[in-house]
């Protein structure tokens, strides 16, 4: 059993897309929703509250929303990562708040080949 923080004991579907955000590789992402597919279980609001609730101790940014908007609230940190890693960005245009880039999910997006999910 893994740890996530204080918490030593989670729902067998936490530690699942807990164990997705893990395979995602280094400068690419996957949106709640392909999480969710991928598992074959949930949806995009139950990876959501997941990460959310769990998620500070696995790569977080790599599992973002379907319209590629930095998760509010935590957009610098996201971006500081998003940079190191190489992820693919669009540029934000003059009437985005606070002028923060978007994901560019054509070119970020995982599907996940290759890899087996978690059960």
């Amino acid at each position: 059993m893994r740890q996530y923080g204080p918490v030593t004991e989670l729902p067998e579907y936490a530690e699942r897309v807990l164990a997705v955000a893990e395979l995602i590789p280094p400068g690419r992402v996957m949106t709640y929703g392909d999480v969710a597919e991928w598992l074959g279980e949930g949806g995009p609001r139950q990876v959501g509250r997941v990460m959310a609730l769990y998620g500070g101790a696995v790569p977080w940014w790599r599992v973002v929303r379907a319209d590629g908007v930095l998760l509010p609230g935590h957009e610098l940190r996201a971006l500081e990562r998003y940079r190191a890693e190489g992820t693919p960005l669009r540029e934000a245009g003059r009437s985005a708040e606070g002028h923060v880039p978007r994901l560019a999910l054509a070119r970020a997006r995982w599907d996940g080949s290759g890899v087996t999910p978690p059960t």
